[in-house]
């Protein structure tokens, strides 16, 4: 930054406050989920606001009429939707005769999914961004800061603010340059080969096939369509979806070069859908459901679907999800995530500790899950 340049700091309480092209102006490789689309598609259809415990509180630093740093940020009255779950510190505080809750959550909601959380062109821009988040904390507005997933490019900052890391793992699946499924069955060991044609077939079976859609491809009968199986997979739980139709409408309106929609069918019918979004290097496995139970449905259509999808793109990672050991079997590499949190005085001590002895736990589990990969060890 030059001498006298002045920076200034925005709260925003909706991401319509500014316009997209200013949000998007430090985004480069199309990563969907900070895009100013993604985030009005969650706030036009009223699953994320104050009403859902998941206010909008976004940060933007401007040098003149130049955004320099940008956050999504939540005000957040629970921990739910989340996926790194810190309810036990919650408890331990109110416990103690304290209120956990408002606290400050920058994660992309509902979404366990790696990327940037804090973009800047500055560190004086993400100095004074993190400084504004601090004295909120400071003056006991919020009782914690957290920021979930991110990728790495805030580490520095954070880390010498005194924020602490916490690890977590997931399960990725890489693509070495297949040309073909098969290429990647050749990378497999004689008996996961076995497995996978056994599965693959069984779906082959059933008079099961795969309609993929893309983009504008995708039209408004579609999503009616496909809404059912993604309401399904909270139903069956006894739970409400997260979000609503409106949600997919709407991303499919101010977003469709992101979408990817596969549906799978049975004698003339949809009997399973699975939405993707992908950006230039990634395909993310989001939401999916069925309405029927069909053996092995679940694995050709969510993750089998999602390969082939990536060697056709050329795209190189697939993360298609939180959580599933099952993945490791099927050649997703056990992958550490990390998130960064900032407590009140007396918390932030107690939870030091805590994750200092968690995160020899993560490692070891993450070493251990290797052992459990498909692939042809070298001779």
């Amino acid at each position: 930054m030059g001498v006298g340049v002045s920076l200034n700091l925005d709260r925003l309480d909706g991401i319509s406050a500014i316009a997209a092209s200013q949000w998007d102006a430090l985004q480069a490789d199309g990563y969907p989920f900070l895009r100013h689309a993604f985030l009005q598609a969650l706030e036009d259809s009223g699953a994320v606001c104050a009403q859902t415990g998941w206010q909008p509180a976004h940060r933007v630093v401007w040098e003149g009429e130049r955004v320099q740093a940008i956050m999504p940020l939540y005000l957040k009255q629970h921990s739910y939707g989340e996926y790194v779950f810190d309810f036990q510190w919650a408890d331990a505080w109110q416990r103690a005769g304290r209120r956990y809750y408002p606290k400050y959550l920058s994660a992309i909601p509902f979404s366990p999914v790696q990327g940037p959380r804090l973009l800047t062109h500055s560190s004086e821009a993400a100095e004074l961004l993190l400084a504004d988040l601090e004295e909120e904390l400071l003056a006991q507005r919020v009782s914690s800061l957290h920021l979930l997933f991110n990728a790495g490019g805030e580490d520095d900052w954070l880390r010498e603010r005194g924020w602490l890391q916490r690890l977590g793992c997931q399960f990725h699946w890489f693509n070495r340059d297949y040309q073909c499924f098969d290429d990647f069955l050749a990378a497999c060991n004689s008996r996961k080969r076995k497995n996978f044609r056994k599965e693959r077939q069984a779906i082959a079976e059933q008079g099961i096939s795969f309609h993929w859609l893309s983009g504008t491809e995708i039209t408004a009968d579609d999503w009616q369509r496909f809404y059912p199986f993604y309401a399904a997979t909270y139903l069956k739980r006894g739970r409400s979806p997260y979000l609503s139709s409106a949600f997919f409408t709407r991303l499919a309106a101010l977003m469709p070069e992101s979408l990817r929609l596969v549906f799978a069918r049975h004698q003339g019918r949809e009997v399973a859908g699975a939405l993707f979004l992908a950006d230039e290097h990634t395909l993310y496995g989001r939401y999916w459901g069925c309405l029927e139970e069909y053996d092995r449905l679940h694995f050709e259509t969510c993750f089998y679907q999602g390969m082939e999808r990536c060697i056709v793109e050329g795209l190189q990672r697939f993360d298609a999800g939180a959580q599933g050991e099952h993945k490791l079997l099927r050649g997703f590499e056990p992958v550490l995530t990390q998130s960064w949190h900032r407590l009140q005085p007396g918390l932030h001590g107690a939870v030091a500790d805590f994750l200092l002895q968690e995160r020899e736990g993560i490692q070891a589990y993450q070493r251990d899950a290797l052992t459990y990969l498909p692939f042809r060890r070298a001779e």
